[in-house]
């Protein structure tokens, strides 16, 4: 994409831009279909006027939005080239990207055209991206940190991308295995009270981690996997007494933890493995009284040499908009009224369910 010199009016202080699509790339691939990637930029800029003539897009308005939707462009022109296409939603965080980098937000060193072709992992035609600055930053770190925790509301997606670099290490032979845990404790549930054998009793806290591996591998190679041993999904209870060596290990839903149940787990870390760790501190279901482990730890370990703590929040929720601003929402009301999800903080557990 080239652009043409950027004219000033001093009277009415505007500045214009001018744009070329290259001809091998479809205007419907830079618009989308209907307008509808442009008219997710006009809504952006509604100060700045947005005009196409052919291939030729050009932009009048505040020198600041000109060249903000200038770099739009050629962040979405990057993409495209790799053969990956534009969706609403990636513009729309292109531009917040580029926003929080312009206002100092941000520190600006990726570009939205970095995070949004970054590749974890393909399988069966759909490949798992980072879809947020702050993503991207929590898959990085978990390439160069031996433990990392992902904390974060609903929906920013801490374990499944956690789960995608795990089955890319057990792919490239960086571990041989991949063991998947979390508490059997949520929503004030207990075990005892579920009909079944001990198994069936657990299959249900352990049901969104099957979820996920089917997203990313071949649903007849699961059960040959964990056969052998190569994937395991057990409750935290489980880890107890052993060392885990040459692992990817996920700990999820460990706000559920307690303090000894967090550093029993810690302290499962063997040679040449990895371990990840996810919650959400604001969805605490534990008993009344009991502290969660992953609260306590943050001031434990915080500044540990190969330790990382990645914070991701209402901004990196990748599910429904409306999950962002419920979660907002609800962080305003507890600001407001001095509680914790709508309910008192000395209680120690939340009225709803995690993810």
């Amino acid at each position: 994409m080239t652009q043409t010199p950027t004219a000033h009016t001093p009277a009415q202080e505007q500045a214009r831009a001018q744009f070329t699509v290259p001809a091998q790339h479809p205007m419907v691939t830079v618009l989308g279909s209907g307008d509808s990637l442009l008219r997710v930029i006009e809504k952006a800029f509604p100060a700045a006027d947005i005009h196409v003539r052919g291939n030729e897009i050009s932009a009048v308005g505040d020198p600041a939005d000109v060249a903000l939707i200038s770099r739009v462009f050629d962040e979405m022109m990057l993409v495209l080239r790799t053969g990956q296409p534009m969706t609403e939603d990636a513009v729309e965080r292109s531009i917040a990207m580029l926003k929080a980098s312009e206002n100092g937000e941000s520190d600006g060193q990726e570009t939205p055209a970095e995070v949004l072709t970054q590749n974890i992992l393909s399988s069966r035609g759909r490949t798992i991206r980072p879809k947020t600055l702050n993503q991207k930053r929590y898959v990085d770190a978990i390439d160069k940190h031996t433990i990392v925790f992902g904390i974060g509301p609903a929906g920013t997606g801490k374990t499944y991308l956690a789960m995608a670099k795990a089955v890319q290490a057990l792919q490239s032979k960086q571990v041989n295995r991949i063991i998947l845990t979390r508490p059997a404790v949520e929503a004030g549930e207990r075990l005892g009270f579920l009909p079944g054998t001990l198994y069936e009793k657990i299959d249900p806290y352990l049901r969104p981690l099957y979820d996920a591996l089917h997203d990313m591998l071949d649903p007849d190679s699961i059960p040959r996997l964990m056969a052998a041993g190569t994937i395991e999904v057990a409750p935290l209870a489980y880890m107890r007494g052993r060392t885990l060596n040459d692992a990817f290990i996920i700990l999820d839903e460990a706000q559920n933890t307690s303090p000894e149940q967090m550093k029993m787990f810690l302290t499962r870390l063997g040679f040449e493995s990895k371990i990840v760790i996810t919650g959400d501190v604001t969805q605490v279901d534990l008993p009344d009284g009991t502290k969660s482990g992953l609260r306590q730890v943050q001031d434990i370990l915080e500044g540990l040499d190969d330790v990382h703590f990645s914070r991701l929040s209402s901004q990196d929720v990748v599910r429904h908009k409306l999950v962002g601003r419920i979660v907002d929402a609800y962080e305003q009301y507890d600001t407001k009224h001095g509680t914790q999800n709508g309910g008192h903080k000395s209680r120690g557990k939340s009225v709803h369910k995690g993810k």
